[in-house]
């Protein structure tokens, strides 16, 4: 198993032609390759740079580069002028869609009893092991899974096997994998490498991708100087080395712990990424640990348009709502149609502030009716964004007509918490940067 790139720290800043350098270099010393397929994310994740590290790869193998794969999970599919915007002149043709729900491929399964033992005896079903078809099936010879490591709330860090198992997986892996972080606490998983939805992923790396020519490259970005963004590490290699490395920079440079909780935060949401309350909860699931009891999340959404990615998702949220773990997992229990699709119970629950604090979304496409039936509250956007202008807000504390608060530009670049959500010898205590 081998590391091709290590670079990185919470003061590097790579360019464009560092990142170019660094990636051919990697790609040279894995050799030769004729069937290459790229499995970048998707526009949300723009930010990570895997559009221009998905570039760099067609334009160092050109022939030899067959496909590009986003794994979009659950969402949906990227329109042409999203695909130009994120990856620049890459022919079109070379982008397949995932369909999680048909265009998949079972390699094996995890037995029960070790879900059973990952959820602390809450859960007792098996774990399939799902990828596209196109990975299992597709004779490359090269797989590069790219993507950023960052806090995330299912899996604790996004990426690695992730991309693969959960990005192009099927219903019931990415249903059964989102439940069992919901039930085990994403409080207790989010900025930890190592926890039970990344230990069932690993276990199944193990055992079921083994035989597949995987490389992962990824990204650590953070905050530049100026307000822009910054590449901070690469790293790319063909086992977990890589992405542990990864992790422990991203906690470095992506986690901000505060000595005191948040009385009101106010997050945008750009409209190229954001479009639905499914990927935009981003900004209820990264700062909660940080806000205070009766506390106010204000969300600027101008391009939400809708709750779910999916049509089938976007029903279930419009049916039994946001409305906390207790309230969810009894309805899970007596409806058949959200237990049949539990990565919708479980963003139900992540997305909850469970009555501890207020949500208010300012979308610019749902409407007030829309907002609070699902039991969040309504703002009007631009009022909201009149007076909480994202042009103007600096990240972190801002004071808005004598009154302060807390600035995010980007959720899905960081995770925020106050001291007292963590013991001082955890990990991830120990790794975040005080603000």
């Amino acid at each position: 198993m081998s590391l091709y790139c290590s670079v990185g720290s919470p003061d590097t800043d790579l360019s464009d032609a560092q990142l170019k350098e660094l990636l051919v270099e990697s790609l040279s010393k894995v050799g030769p390759r004729n069937r290459v397929l790229a499995v970048p994310p998707d526009q949300s994740r723009e930010h990570s740079r895997a559009g221009d590290l998905t570039r760099y790869t067609w334009e160092h193998y050109r022939d030899k580069f067959k496909a590009v794969l986003p794994a979009i999970g659950t969402h949906t599919p990227m329109r042409p002028d999203q695909i130009t915007h994120m990856f620049g002149n890459m022919p079109q043709e070379l982008f397949r869609v995932h369909n999680w729900r048909t265009d998949i491929e079972t390699l094996g399964e995890l037995p029960a009893s070790f879900i059973r033992e990952q959820s602390e005896g809450k859960l007792n079903y098996t774990w399939p092991a799902q990828v596209n078809k196109l990975i299992s099936q597709g004779g490359f010879d090269l797989i590069l899974s790219i993507g950023q490591v960052v806090p995330h709330e299912v899996i604790g860090m996004a990426n690695h096997a992730k991309n693969i198992l959960i990005g192009t997986g099927g219903r019931e892996g990415i249903n059964r994998s989102h439940y069992l972080g919901a039930v085990y606490g994403m409080e207790r998983i989010m900025g930890r490498a190592e926890n039970p939805v990344r230990n069932v992923l690993n276990l199944a790396c193990e055992k079921f991708l083994r035989h597949i020519p995987i490389v992962y490259a990824q990204t650590v970005v953070g905050r530049g100087k100026n307000g822009g963004l910054a590449v901070r590490g690469l790293y790319i290699g063909d086992d977990l080395e890589c992405f542990l490395k990864a992790s422990e920079l991203s906690l470095k440079v992506n986690f901000e712990m505060l000595d005191e909780p948040i009385k009101k935060a106010v997050v945008f949401l750009d409209p190229k990424e954001f479009h639905s309350t499914w990927i935009g909860n981003k900004a209820v699931y990264r700062t909660r640990m940080a806000l205070a009891d009766g506390a106010e999340l204000i969300i600027l959404a101008p391009g939400v348009k809708e709750f779910g990615e999916d049509k089938g998702i976007d029903i279930l949220i419009r049916k039994y709502g946001y409305r906390g773990t207790p309230a969810t997992l009894k309805v899970v229990n007596e409806n058949a149609d959200l237990a049949a699709d539990l990565s919708a119970a479980a963003h139900l629950i992540h997305a909850s502030s469970e009555g501890r604090f207020t949500i208010r979304w300012c979308p610019g496409e749902l409407s007030q009716n829309e907002i609070e039936s699902v039991g969040f509250e309504y703002g009007d956007l631009t009022r909201m964004a009149a007076k909480y202008d994202p042009a103007k807000l600096r990240h972190g504390y801002n004071k808005v007509g004598g009154e302060e608060i807390f600035f995010v530009a980007n959720p899905g670049l960081g995770l925020w918490a106050h001291r007292s959500r963590f013991e001082s010898t955890t990990p991830v205590a120990a790794a975040a940067h005080a603000v």
